[in-house]
């Protein structure tokens, strides 16, 4: 596999009509080099009905096995098997912020080791949130951004680019969700490298059904909320 400067991470859970027409917009809207690497479940996920229509767009695409089940593994997967200098992760329902893309490798190219795609700054958006997911993610990063050194106010979004170099520097140990996002996020504070952010809108799905676990993610969350607090009260170091 030959080096990329950019791969965009999509997990999908037959999702292949939508990423067929997501790989329309990233053709049309996307002018750096990359690669997509779609992380998927289960061998038989529809999206390899729409295997030869992937095949005409311009850019590489590759598909990676999920050897276990959820997203956290597929994700994990797919830095594990990625080439690249930098990765973003990229929701397979998101039709609206493709114009992030070019910006957040701007970013990276400034020297961000995270760049947040953030609803809480002038500029993004977050619309038909369900009251308990959005009264969790805005008291989670309003208090984090006041209460901690982290330097964003979108502590909680899984929309974000990761540099290599932090990648390769932090083992992963989230299991469930998008945990492995925040646990990113405050090691990376942690360490003092680079974190910014810019502004994206985020609405509620409208087809199917959202694969958001509040109960069942919640205790991971909430580990790397406390190592986020106590990188700023408690002085902590080590990784």
């Amino acid at each position: 596999m030959n080096k990329m400067s950019l791969e965009i991470i999509i997990p999908i859970f037959n999702e292949g009509d939508k990423v067929l027409k997501l790989m329309e917009l990233f053709q049309n809207n996307i002018k750096n080099s990359f690669r997509v690497l779609f992380c998927y479940d289960l061998e038989n996920d529809n999206i390899f009905q729409y295997r030869d229509k992937l095949n005409k767009f311009n850019f590489e695409i590759m598909f990676i096995k999920n050897p276990y089940r959820g997203p956290c593994s597929a994700i994990k997967q797919g830095f594990n098997k990625g080439n690249s200098d930098c990765v973003i992760v990229y929701p397979a329902d998101d039709f609206i912020n493709i114009n992030l893309v070019d910006s957040m490798y701007k970013e990276f190219i400034k020297g961000s080791d995270i760049v947040a795609a953030s609803r809480f700054i002038k500029g993004g958006s977050m619309k038909d949130c369900p009251i308990i997911k959005s009264m969790l993610v805005r008291t989670a990063s309003f208090t984090l951004y006041h209460l901690s050194s982290i330097p964003i106010k979108d502590a909680s979004n899984g929309f974000r680019l990761f540099s290599r170099k932090l990648l390769n520097e932090i083992n992963i140990e989230s299991k469930v969700g998008f945990a492995y996002s925040l646990e990113l996020l405050v090691k990376c504070n942690r360490l003092k490298y680079k974190i910014s952010e810019i502004p994206a809108q985020w609405e509620e799905r409208s087809e199917g059904s959202s694969r958001f676990k509040v109960f069942k993610w919640l205790p991971q969350y909430l580990k790397w909320y406390i190592y986020g607090l106590s990188t700023t009260w408690l002085k902590r170091k080590k990784i």
